[in-house]
């Protein structure tokens, strides 16, 4: 077997087609086949069944899928690493995180890291989950994953940077607007404007309301933080949210952000998949973002 059986055997897994994965590498689904097909002679076991709709791995297969998502996650950052020696202060350094992450944490740090680190490409993915951030992240496409920090995860490192006191965004000209602050039972009923459901931030809203026996309605789904504000400044609902800085003050005159210090305070991060082994470019780039954030304003 070689090291490209295993890759292309790792992104059928993934992928749950042969057809996906030629489409991906432009190639022939025959030529995706054989890969699998070598490794399944090599190991005497079927490895993935075919079905009507794509394919899914055996528990052969799903043990084989483990192990070489962890075994070339590593190989392939060593390489990195080693190219990175090579060429002194150039390489790479990649991030994988949500849509408006980089605006709200990162982009002070870029400007900084990259004066320092002139040769140095950032390379941003967007993912829509910290599943799929731990995905890249195991499967060794990326070097760092900015995150909603939650329970461990088997072979992640988690580090937290900052956190965030949750707030009510509501109009200016809404009735609760006068309010200095509110209790989790002042949101029972409340038609809200809801964070995606398969957000780790949602997830700990909910759970923390369950405890708190609040019930809101939630009328209303968007994608990201920055939308669910958008519609609160517009009047057309209430959105519960993580303090940020860039949403006070002159830039956003028509909105205001109420404090519910009863909530659990929600906290972002790095994930990584061992602190030990990230290259020194890319270690020097969490630290820089983590510094930044250090030195942003309190919230009220």
């Amino acid at each position: 077997m070689t090291l490209d059986d295993l890759r292309v055997f790792a992104a059928v897994c993934r992928a749950g087609s042969l057809s996906a994965v030629a489409r991906d590498l432009s190639c022939t689904q025959s030529a995706v086949s054989q890969h699998v097909k070598r490794l399944e002679r090599e190991l005497g076991l079927t490895l993935i069944e075919r079905h009507p709709r794509g394919v899914v791995p055996t528990k052969a297969g799903r043990l084989l899928q483990s192990a070489v998502a962890t075994g070339l996650g590593g190989i392939d950052h060593a390489l990195r690493s080693i190219g990175e020696l090579a060429r002194g202060e150039g390489g790479s350094v990649r991030i994988t995180t949500g849509a408006t992450s980089i605006r709200h944490f990162m982009s002070a740090a870029v400007v900084d890291y990259r004066r320092r680190f002139p040769l140095v490409s950032l390379e941003f993915q967007t993912e829509v989950s910290s599943r799929s951030c731990f995905e890249a992240l195991t499967a060794g496409r990326v070097d760092l994953a900015w995150i909603t920090l939650g329970t461990p995860v088997r072979g992640i490192e988690q580090r937290p940077v900052v956190e965030l006191p949750w707030v009510l965004a509501v109009a200016a000209g809404d009735p609760l607007a006068a309010r200095r602050r509110l209790e989790p039972a002042d949101l029972q009923d409340t038609r809200l404007i809801g964070l995606p459901q398969n957000s780790v931030s949602r997830s700990q809203l909910d759970s923390w309301l369950g405890k708190s026996g609040i019930r809101p309605v939630f009328d209303t789904s968007v994608a990201d933080w920055d939308t669910a504000i958008l519609l609160a400044e517009l009047g057309l609902g209430h959105a519960v949210v993580p303090a940020l800085p860039q949403w006070q003050g002159p830039g956003h005159p028509g909105l205001r952000l109420l404090p519910l210090p009863a909530l659990p305070v929600l906290t972002a991060g790095w994930a990584v998949r061992r602190w030990d082994t990230l290259s020194p470019l890319a270690r020097a780039f969490a630290d820089t973002v983590a510094e930044h954030c250090a030195r942003r304003p309190p919230t009220d």
